[in-house]
């Protein structure tokens, strides 16, 4: 036996007395919790990890793990180069996991409470640039599916729209006279944004041919599928997919690019960072500071006189 084969028997050997805990662990979050088969992966490597480093430092049963080994166990991953992110998921498996321990009583405390994994940098967010948007809004078509796909996609830009909150809107929740759209946002707080005349004449245009798809007056959803029913995440997705590949662009393309570019051409003529907080409905304006990098006197007067398709051109309108 070698040397290499003989260290592995002997974390084997040593991490024994911990399998049978986990076992139950992912059992539990299989059977009880239902979680995905990919989250159930993440669980099984995660702990995996940790029974390796318990076996590495002579522990032999999980009461006797404290906070101060678990820090180690992360700061270990970290100097041998996994991610922040990757850490802070596998410090999340950990919590999960001894607190399904204390709940069958089989240790006294979670020793993962309070460690920290270092901060992931923030990534600065993907966004296509204005001559990348306008060749992708430039989509031709006929039919309802493309009127539908149109709006969809020139609203997402023109109002800086979660995909969540594009698909929960109404058709009461936009006010084609005032070029105002009722957003209800995360924490279910609502928020009143521009439209820009691009965006309302789109969905004008595909209001005309709702009726082909729906035919029940209590449907009030403003975008929807083939089959009538309000239209779904993945259906967006999708969709946007589809016209990005059409139309040149990167088909990995997804709806929260749209809010991106938004927010980023919105800054980029003007510096007025509350403003595009209040637009794009971030509680706080830390969130919004991401896009810094790329002055509203008045969120609408601003909005008209910087977002590209705010107003249509001389020559689009003749």
């Amino acid at each position: 036996m070698t040397s290499t084969d003989a260290n592995e028997a002997s974390q084997s050997s040593a991490t024994d007395g911990l399998l049978p805990q986990v076992t139950r662990f992912l059992d539990y979050l299989r059977f009880e919790k239902q979680v995905s088969p990919h989250t159930l992966s993440n669980y099984r490597r995660d702990l995996k990890a940790l029974g390796l480093f318990c076996a590495e430092q002579s522990i032999t049963e999980w009461q006797a793990l404290d906070s101060k080994q678990v820090r180690f166990f992360a700061a270990t991953a970290f100097r041998q180069g996994l991610g922040a992110s990757s850490i802070q998921r596998r410090l999340s498996a950990c919590r999960s996991f001894f607190n399904y321990l204390l709940k069958e009583g089989e240790i006294q405390n979670n020793p993962a409470t309070g460690v920290r994994a270092p901060k992931a940098p923030k990534r600065l967010p993907k966004t296509l640039d204005v001559d990348q948007m306008t060749r992708l809004l430039n989509m031709t078509g006929k039919g309802p599916t493309f009127l539908r796909d149109k709006a969809m996609l020139e609203l997402l830009y023109s109002s800086g729209l979660r995909l969540a909150e594009l698909a929960a809107l109404d058709i009461s929740d936009v006010d084609m006279a005032q070029g105002l759209l009722r957003v209800l946002g995360k924490g279910n707080k609502t928020r009143v944004v521009p439209v820009g005349a691009m965006a309302l004449t789109a969905i004008q245009e595909w209001l005309t041919v709702r009726t082909d798809w729906v035919k029940d007056a209590a449907n009030r959803a403003l975008f929807v599928s083939n089959r009538g029913s309000r239209i779904s995440h993945r259906s967006v997705q999708q969709r946007i997919k589809h016209w990005a590949k059409k139309q040149g662009l990167d088909s990995s393309l997804h709806p929260h690019q749209f809010r991106h570019s938004f927010a980023s051409h919105m800054l980029e003529s003007s510096s007025d960072l509350r403003a595009v907080q209040e637009l794009l409905g971030h509680a706080d304006i830390s969130t919004t500071q991401i896009y810094t990098h790329l002055d509203f006197q008045h969120l609408a007067s601003i909005y008209d006189k910087t977002h590209p398709r705010a107003t249509k051109k001389t020559d689009e309108s003749s």
